[in-house]
This record gives structure tokens, C-alpha cells and sequence, in this order.
């Protein structure tokens, strides 16, 4: 549980450090340097762990355990894991998961920069599990639950308050909302992709890990569109650090292992430490001020957040997010 938090926390410290950053930035230069360090780090961390957890999990045990799962199959009867063929199925779904990843940096980081962090943050948040709900049930054909409907109609509420609180001064730009939802969006399609690969078979470190390396490598490509000259400062540098490092590298991996542990409704209820985290760096850090419509979108979002995660409580398949 405290591997969660702490991963949730890293996440919602995204935008503040963004705007803590030097001038001259852009969200594409942010977004791009961020998968750079942080995709390569997360492409490591990831493949270790994985190249470890195949290790231990060929070794005979002098001792075998009978832990139970969150699911309550005990430990020891779970298949081992061991390496799987890439097929052009697997190879497909890891570069998205990569594409995506890289698609959600500048989307993110133009949501905060025209809403400010705690609106553009929360609707980015906010919008990603309905619409990952939304493509899961497009791809499986599978009825939503009620709870779930529920949820989403009070996130949806949300995100159109937060919209509306612009014209009071204090909402969120019609440009940084669709950002955010982009953002969100991307979220979506490379959660479920992840998704596909779990049930595949493919376990979680290899898929953060092939996650990191497909975005490190589109964030290359990114990189001759925009200026990078406030790289050589050293508000710079710490910046990029800090997201590559804190917010994708040790916040993925700490997300991947506690939620090894965790049933997913409690994986999710945690994570909400992330908009908390981000909004309130934004008020009290940054001072930046909430109309009180946009206030009234934060409690509707939030309490559809916590109906999602409420909803969910049965333990569900591992999925890397945030």
C-alpha cells in the first residue's frame, strides 16, 4: 500500500515541477526530455526486474510457499513465468503502449500550462478510467456495471464544471480541456493494450519495461521539433531529473510492485492521492485560485472516482497507470 501511495504522490507532482521549471519551456520539449530520461531508466528497471523475477521464479524452492493471492488462489499454485515469443500480436500491442505514452506527455503538460495543474490534472485523472471503460467495453462487448455508470455520468459532471468555471476566472481553457482529455485518452488506449498483454500471459515488469523503451523511442523523434536550450540550465536539468526519474522510472516501478499485492480497488482508491497530490501543490505552491464552480467539478470528480474505485472492489489483473 505505501509503494502505491508513494507512486500516486510522484505522479501528482508532474505539473508543479513543470511550472517550478525554467522559462522557455514547451509542453513538447517537457513532455519529450521526460520520456528520454525516464523511459530509458523505466526500459531498465523494468527488463531487470523481469530478467530477476524469471530467475527466482526457475529456481527450485527448498521450501515452497502457500501465500494466497489478493484473489485467494495461493502463491505457489500460479503458473511460473518464464519468457514468452514476441509475436507481431505482442510487438503491436508494446509499441502502442510506448506511442501512446509518449502521446500523453505534451497532452498533459498543455492541459496544466492553459487550465493550471490541479483543473488540468484532475481532468486528465478523471477522464482516463471512463474512457478506458468506454474502449474495454467497445472491445469486449461486456455490459458496464451499474456502479460504473454511475461513476461515470459523475465524472463526466465533473469535467463539464471544471470547463464552465473558466468563464469565473478560475476553471480550465476550452484548449487546455481538450489537451487534458487527450491526455486521458491516451491513457485509455495503452491501459488496455496493457490489459491484452496481461491476459496474454506477459508479465507486468516486462510490459512497463517495453512500455518505457517504446516511449524513450518516440520521444526522438520528437525531439528536432522543439527547443531544448533551457536543458543547459540548471533549473533545467533538475527538472528533467525529477520527471524522468521520480515521476516515470521509480513511480512505474514502485506502482508495478506494490500492485503485485494489492486488489485493484484498492490499488485505485490509493491513486487518488495523485489528483489530491496535484491540486494541492497547485493551490498551495503555486497559488493558483479555483472559482468556486470549478470547486464544485473537483467534489463531483472526485466522488465519481471514488464510486469507479468502490465499484471495483472484486481483485482484478495487474495494469500499469498514472
Amino acid at each position: 500500500m505505501l509503494a502505491v501511495v508513494i507512486a500516486a504522490v510522484l505522479f501528482g507532482t508532474t505539473g508543479t515541477a513543470q511550472v517550478l521549471g525554467p522559462e522557455g519551456t514547451s509542453p513538447l520539449g517537457v513532455g519529450a526530455m521526460r520520456l528520454v530520461v525516464g523511459g530509458t531508466a523505466l526500459a531498465l528497471l523494468g527488463f531487470g526486474l523481469a530478467r530477476r523475477q524469471r530467475r527466482r521464479a526457475t529456481t527450485p524452492a527448498k521450501r515452497p510457499t502457500m501465500r494466497r493471492s489478493p484473489g485467494g488462489t495461493p502463491a505457489s499454485s500460479r503458473p511460473a513465468i518464464g519468457r514468452r515469443p514476441l509475436t507481431r500480436r505482442a510487438f503491436v500491442l508494446m509499441a502502442l503502449t510506448g506511442i501512446c505514452l509518449a502521446a500523453y506527455q505534451p497532452l498533459f503538460f498543455l492541459g496544466t500550462e492553459r487550465s493550471g495543474v490541479a483543473v488540468g490534472t484532475v481532468i486528465a485523472l478523471g477522464s482516463a478510467p471512463v474512457l478506458a471503460g468506454i474502449i474495454e467495453w467497445a472491445l469486449t462487448r461486456r455490459i458496464p456495471r451499474r456502479a460504473w455508470m454511475v461513476a461515470t455520468a459523475l465524472a463526466l459532471l465533473g469535467v463539464v464544471l471544471l470547463a464552465l468555471g473558466a468563464g469565473d476566472g478560475g476553471g480550465a481553457d476550452p484548449i487546455g480541456v481538450l489537451g487534458s482529455l487527450g491526455a486521458g485518452a491516451s491513457f485509455a488506449v495503452f491501459a488496455n493494450a496493457q490489459r491484452r498483454l496481461m491476459d496474454d500471459g506477459w508479465d507486468p515488469f516486462t510490459v512497463a519495461g517495453a512500455m518505457g523503451l517504446g516511449s524513450a523511442l518516440t520521444a526522438l523523434v520528437m525531439l528536432p521539433f522543439t527547443s531544448l536550450d533551457w536543458i543547459g540550465e540548471p533549473a533545467g536539468i533538475a527538472m528533467a531529473l525529477w520527471l524522468g526519474i521520480a515521476t516515470i522510472a521509480v513511480a512505474y516501478t514502485l506502482f508495478t510492485w506494490g500492485l503485485q499485492r494489492l486488489t485493484a480497488a484498492t490499488a485505485a482508491t490509493l491513486t487518488l492521492a495523485e489528483p489530491l497530490t496535484a491540486a494541492s501543490l497547485g493551490i498551495t505552491v503555486l497559488g493558483e485560485r479555483l472559482a468556486p464552480v470549478a470547486l464544485a467539478g473537483l467534489a463531483v470528480l472526485g466522488a465519481g472516482l471514488v464510486l469507479l474505485a468502490w465499484g471495483y472492489r472484486t481483485p482484478r489483473p495487474f495494469a500499469v497507470e498514472g
